[in-house]
């Protein structure tokens, strides 16, 4: 292998590395959510507005800074993995002890089965290279608490996950990158 080819083979490893921490502490985050308020779902817990998700990230994990948008949390630009760029909205934003980025929604009304909320978590922070499937994620959290790719119920199959990878993630979409990582065993082989 040449030095290149090593050196971008250790960069995935540490972008998923760092990507599996934050779903480690968001996991365990909504595990205690729910057990504190004795609920069988997030929706029986109160995640139910954007004020509660926000509220969520900062009773349950360490902020050290909070955005109105992603502007001072989240990089100016980012890239999509075809090289075009992505745009993923405006919304509230926060940079965590951990040094990762995250951008919350709640999609109030989705008409997208149990669906609650998706957050987009840039690993690493400001720093580069700032492209969609790289450092930077969107993944989805259900009303059972169960975090995974865009779909309809979670957890999501291979297969289900898979197709979203091959319709979005090299594309358009917002999705299927994170799928594939769990698909392949907490690894980076696209």
């Amino acid at each position: 292998m040449t030095v290149p080819s090593l050196m971008q083979n250790h960069q995935r490893k540490t972008y998923v590395t760092q990507l599996h921490k934050v779903y480690n502490e968001m996991q365990q985050a909504l595990l205690q959510y729910q057990t504190d308020r004795n609920a069988v779902n997030l929706k029986e817990a109160g995640l139910t507005s954007s004020a509660a998700v926000e509220d969520f990230i900062r009773s349950y994990f360490k902020v050290i800074k909070e955005c109105d948008t992603l502007a001072g949390c989240f990089a100016d630009e980012y890239k999509r993995l075809n090289g075009e760029s992505g745009n993923f909205g405006q919304n509230k934003a926060f940079v965590l002890a951990n040094g990762a980025s995250i951008r919350t929604t709640f999609t109030e009304g989705a008409n997208n089965g149990d669906l609650n909320v998706y957050f987009a978590i840039d690993v690493n922070g400001l720093k580069g290279p700032n492209i969609l499937g790289r450092d930077c994620f969107f993944v989805f959290v259900y009303n059972n608490g169960i975090i995974d790719d865009q779909g309809t119920s979670a957890p999501l199959s291979t297969e289900e996950r898979e197709t979203r990878f091959e319709e979005d993630c090299f594309g358009n979409g917002t999705a299927g990158c994170f799928g594939k990582i769990l698909n392949d065993n907490w690894e980076m082989t696209y």
